[in-house]
C-alpha cells in the first residue's frame, strides 16, 4: 500500500456509461478533487461493465486507483490474490421508491407495450438483448432466473447490445422481445426520451441488488480513501453538488459494506465454477447446468472504448 504523501494524482475510470449519464461520474470526480486537493483524471471504458475475469485489470497493473463498475467485477477482483481492490464505503442512493432509501437498485424486465407477453415465461421462444457479459442486471441476473424457470434452450437468440440503453431501442424497434435493464438507466431514459419510453413497459422486475459498487485499488491509503468515501456521503449536504446528483436521479452517497454483495458473491463463484467446464463456441454462449440460456445464435455491436478527462 501506497503512503498518502506519495500520492499525487488519482486515476478514476467508468464501465457505467452511457447506460448510466457520463456527466454523473464527472460529477463524483470534481467532488473527489476537491476533498482531496489532488488532480483527478477520468475515463470511459464501454466495452463491458467490468473488467472481465481472466483479464488484466487495470487495477492489478497500476494504471487506475478509483472504478465505477458492476458487482461482478468487484467479486472477481476481490478473489485475486492479493486482491486488486476493495469496496470504496460510499455508492449511491437513487430516487426510485422500490429502494427505500438504500444503496440498490433492480433489474427491470422491459418488454414493447404491444408484447402480448403478461409474465416472463411468456418470452420462451424469443429473442433478447443483454448489455455485455459482465453486466450483472443485464445478463448474469438472467442466469439466475433461467435457472428458475427451467427448460432449456429458453431464448431462440441472444444479442450483445453493448448498453442498456442500446437494449432497450432493440426493443422500441421491434428487433429483439425483451431485455433486463438497469432500472436506474430506464429512470433516466423515461426522462430524457419520453416518447421512447411510452413505446415500452416493464414486465416484472428482479432484485432488488446492492448497487454497483465504487471500489478503489488496493495500493491506495485507507485514509485516503476514507476521506474520499466521507466527502462523497456528504456531498448532498451542499446545494450545487446536490442539484447535480438530482438531476442524475441520485438523492445522496451512503455508507455500503462488502457483506451487502454476499448473495452476488455466491452466485458467481457458482456460475464460474461451472464455466469452466463450459465449451464456448465462436458466435454463441453456452453456461450449462446453472440455468443458463444453452447455445443460442449471438449477435454483438460493436463499440469501441472511449477516454475523456475531468479535473
Amino acid at each position: 500500500m501506497l503512503r498518502e504523501d506519495t500520492v499525487s494524482d488519482l486515476r478514476l475510470i467508468s464501465y457505467l456509461a452511457p447506460s448510466l449519464p457520463e456527466g454523473l461520474f464527472v460529477a463524483v470526480a470534481t467532488r473527489i478533487a476537491e476533498a482531496t486537493g489532488l488532480t483527478t483524471s477520468l475515463r470511459f471504458q464501454i466495452r463491458t461493465s467490468a473488467p472481465p475475469p481472466g483479464e488484466v485489470d487495470p487495477f492489478s497493473s497500476g494504471e487506475a486507483d478509483i472504478g465505477f463498475l458492476c458487482s461482478p467485477g468487484y467479486v472477481w477482483m476481490t478473489d485475486l490474490r492479493p486482491p486488486a481492490v476493495r469496496l470504496l464505503a460510499a455508492a449511491p442512493v437513487f430516487d426510485d421508491p422500490r429502494t427505500e432509501g438504500r444503496p440498490v437498485y433492480f433489474s427491470d424486465v422491459v418488454v414493447a407495450q404491444a408484447s402480448p407477453a403478461i409474465r416472463f415465461e411468456d418470452l420462451r421462444g424469443g429473442t433478447w438483448a443483454f448489455n455485455d457479459p459482465c453486466s450483472w442486471s443485464g445478463y448474469l441476473n438472467l442466469l439466475v432466473r433461467l435457472r428458475d424457470v427451467g427448460g432449456t434452450p429458453f431464448f431462440r437468440a441472444l444479442r450483445e447490445s453493448g448498453s442498456h440503453l442500446q437494449s432497450v431501442r432493440l426493443i422500441a424497434t421491434g428487433k429483439v422481445d425483451g431485455a433486463a435493464v438497469d432500472s436506474n438507466a430506464l429512470a433516466v431514459l423515461r426522462r430524457r426520451e419520453p416518447s421512447l419510453a411510452s413505446r415500452l413497459r416493464v414486465l416484472e422486475s428482479w432484485g432488488p441488488h446492492p448497487i454497483q459498487p465504487i471500489v478503489v485499488s488496493s495500493r491506495l491509503p485507507s485514509a485516503l480513501a476514507d476521506r474520499i468515501a466521507a466527502s462523497l456521503c456528504s456531498m448532498h449536504l451542499d446545494e450545487h453538488p446536490a442539484k447535480v446528483l438530482h438531476s442524475f436521479g441520485v438523492l445522496r452517497f451512503a455508507p455500503v459494506a462488502d457483506e451487502e454483495y454476499v448473495g452476488e458473491r455466491a452466485a458467481l463463484r457458482s456460475w464460474l465454477g461451472e464455466q469452466q467446464a463450459a465449451v464456448y463456441e465462436p458466435g454463441c454462449i453456452q453456461a450449462p447446468s446453472w440455468g443458463s440460456p444453452g447455445r443460442y445464435p449471438r449477435h454483438s455491436e460493436s463499440e469501441d472504448s472511449a477516454a475523456r478527462h475531468a479535473r
